[in-house]
């Protein structure tokens, strides 16, 4: 029911501010006498209401994310553990050259951890309880030290930017197929028909589909950016061990949020044929791990 509204409330925060941005623009109607479309009202329009979804689901990650995983924040550390946990993202985040982040425990037995924001200077960075228990300290420190390199690198922003342009392009050429079926094919001049609206839906996700294959390609790419950031803020075995921990336990059920995913360190368990890696946020382990050791450090 929570994540329910979290969509409710996020889709009616892009239709609104979206809405603010298109008047203060004055982009008008997309269609014009007989059934023709305005292709530049068309693409400012899509544009901007593919921007304001991935900004606004930016803006808002931190808060959902902590909501969603059950992140408890580490405000006054409790014992040991965790007065450790927030020196050691300190370190980093100092080496990194970033201000401190946020420091969260969220309950998981996966070993996993995420980092998330929409400003590298106010970060969230949070590791599972699973993480905690199972891995040595600096195979813990590697990780916090791959998620510290998200952040430094700008990646959610990124993420962001990308998507956001992606979907843009997404409603734009849907729309101009809509509009060729309603118009051309069945003939229609008196305004957008129901082949128009028909289409462009079908259309979006086709389109949806095929242009995802785009955003998870650099979110793979972005993790091997982390990977080597992580060899370097920490040390590379850490890291390669980290990562040899995961694979370990890759066999286990993933515990995390399907649209906390691409924030982890790691997807989980995925099964699929081979198209399905076009479809994966994450390269497989043992590719990460072949790239940090013919790393030169």
């Amino acid at each position: 029911m929570f994540r329910i509204f979290l969509f409710l409330l996020t889709n009616l925060a892009v239709v609104v501010v979206a809405g603010i941005v298109l008047s203060v623009l004055g982009v008008g109607a997309t269609h014009t006498a007989g059934n023709q479309l305005d292709l530049q009202n068309l693409l400012i329009m899509c544009f901007v209401f593919g921007m304001v979804g991935s900004m606004v689901s930016l803006f808002l990650s931190k808060w959902m994310a902590k909501r969603t995983t059950g992140t408890q924040l580490i405000e006054n550390p409790r014992n040991e553990e965790e007065r450790w946990l927030v020196a050691t993202v300190q370190e980093l985040a100092t080496r990194a050259g970033i201000k401190m982040p946020e420091v969260g425990i969220f309950p998981s037995l996966q070993s996993n951890a995420f980092a998330t924001g929409w400003n590298k200077n106010g970060a969230l960075v949070a590791v599972s309880s699973g993480l905690l228990q199972r891995m040595s300290r600096n195979e813990v420190r590697a990780v916090l030290a791959h998620e510290i390199g998200h952040v430094a690198n700008g990646d959610m922003v990124t993420l962001a930017l990308v998507q956001g342009v992606v979907n843009a392009f997404v409603m734009f050429f849907s729309r101009i197929i809509g509009n060729f079926v309603d118009r051309v094919i069945f003939k229609n001049e008196d305004g957008p028909g129901i082949a128009y609206f028909v289409t462009s839906i079908v259309a979006d996700i086709v389109l949806g589909i095929l242009a995802s294959t785009i955003v998870m390609w650099f979110s793979r790419f972005r993790e091997f950016r982390a990977d080597e950031a992580g060899a370097r803020l920490a040390d590379k075995q850490s890291m390669i061990g980290a990562l040899r921990r995961l694979q370990a336990e890759h066999e286990m059920p993933d515990q995390m949020p399907t649209e906390m995913t691409a924030l982890a360190i790691t997807e989980g368990k995925r099964e699929g044929f081979s198209m399905a890696a076009l479809f994966m946020s994450h390269p497989p382990l043992e590719k990460r791990i072949a790239a940090l050791e013919m790393m030169q450090i």
